[in-house]
């Protein structure tokens, strides 16, 4: 029996004419293989085929990745901003309703940029909708039309944590991190705390309080180029290491 943990990712539903597709970038598979040492398996965002206990019970982790689109306003008691940004229903219900089983179920769990709004909005917080026009915080969007080697470029400085799991990551109180996000944490949900803050004191990262397994979400993106960013590494190993030894326990 392959002794490898099996690492769910979340697919985007996008329309990609004429047919509508289930997609997830290779970015995160290749960080899932290779990275966190996992066999990736990618979850359609179907929730009315998918029982989320029934899912997570033959996972040893799951991915919540980065994308294109937003979480809707509703699911965190706001109006929309009429912004011209892509939303995808299907994710957001599948997702927010994955999160807290996961967490109740001890499956590990690691949200990525939109999957870290995911969390904060999933756990009882809600976002700004354009951080960029908010008074005293920075714009944090990547330029489009740059190469995506400069958009994914390290951006600005976060401060972590002291004695927190980024920090014993980094080993150093400041770690270097991209941006490439229009939306961001406005309250934070309660019951967690936070791991990251960037220079404008916008929350950067989180960890779950109550989770007894790995539960840690990012604003930036560490699947990028991982193999050329310790930090962005070290956060794929933890998170690896938690899913093999549920893996393992699993399998008993």
């Amino acid at each position: 029996m392959n002794s490898k943990p099996v690492i769910g990712l979340v697919a985007d539903r996008r329309l990609l004419e004429p047919h509508i597709y289930h997609v997830v970038g290779e970015k995160y598979v290749r960080a899932v293989a290779d990275a966190a040492q996992g066999i990736p398996m990618l979850l359609p965002a179907m929730t009315d085929a998918i029982e989320a206990e029934e899912l997570l019970a033959n996972l040893d982790g799951l991915v919540l990745t980065g994308a294109y689109s937003n979480i809707e306003a509703h699911h965190y008691r706001e109006k929309e901003i009429e912004s011209g940004s892509l939303h995808d229903p299907a994710r957001d219900t599948m997702n927010l309703a994955l999160i807290p089983e996961a967490i109740a179920l001890e499956v590990p769990i690691l949200g990525i940029c939109r999957g870290f709004q995911e969390m904060n909005v999933a756990l009882g917080g809600s976002l700004h909708q354009r951080i960029h026009e908010v008074d005293g915080l920075l714009d944090h969007l990547e330029n489009k039309a740059d190469p995506l080697d400069r958009q994914y470029a390290v951006a600005h400085e976060v401060a972590l944590k002291k004695d927190g799991l980024l920090a014993s990551l980094a080993h150093k109180p400041i770690a270097l991190v991209n941006s490439l996000h229009g939306q961001g944490v406005k309250v934070l949900a309660d019951n967690v705390t936070v791991e990251a803050t960037a220079p404008d004191g916008l929350v950067e990262a989180f960890t779950v309080n109550n989770a007894k397994q790995f539960a840690l979400a990012v604003q930036w993106h560490p699947e990028w180029k991982f193999n050329e960013h310790a930090f962005y590494l070290a956060i794929w190993r933890r998170f690896g290491g938690a899913c093999q030894e549920r893996a393992v326990k699993r399998r008993r």
